[in-house]
């Protein structure tokens, strides 16, 4: 199993293109997934410090994928940022996910998040 810095859960695929580049740029490992059903899939090979997940996604819901993570031992060190254009669902998930963010996200406000979260305390 490999250990890749950020999961990048982004339908939008020019978004999580730029998402992806601006982090490689900085020094992190990034993995895309374009479809809500392959998000598992994906963990069954990696176990990431950060996701980024989209709230609406094709055939899968992205608060039903959040729930899945926080039910998943393996992910409990795993920092998890909702990034949406939703604020109603963005303020609905304050309490449950570590960030929400609203689109659009700055790539600096993303990079300066991702470094935060993955300094040791």
């Amino acid at each position: 199993m490999t250990q890749s810095n950020i999961l990048i859960i982004e339908d939008d695929r020019k978004l999580a293109e730029i998402y992806s580049v601006a982090l490689q740029s900085v020094g992190f490992e990034t993995k895309v997934i374009n479809d809500g059903r392959k998000v598992f899939e994906a963990l069954a090979e990696t176990l990431p410090t950060i996701i980024i997940l989209d709230l609406h996604l094709p055939h899968v819901s992205g608060l039903d994928i959040l729930q899945q993570l926080q039910a998943d031992d393996r992910l409990s060190d795993t920092r998890i940022i909702v990034a949406t254009a939703d604020a109603r669902a963005g303020d609905m998930l304050r309490d449950t996910a570590d960030l929400i963010l609203l689109k659009p996200v700055s790539i600096e406000q993303l990079i300066g998040l991702a470094r935060r979260l993955t300094q040791p305390e």
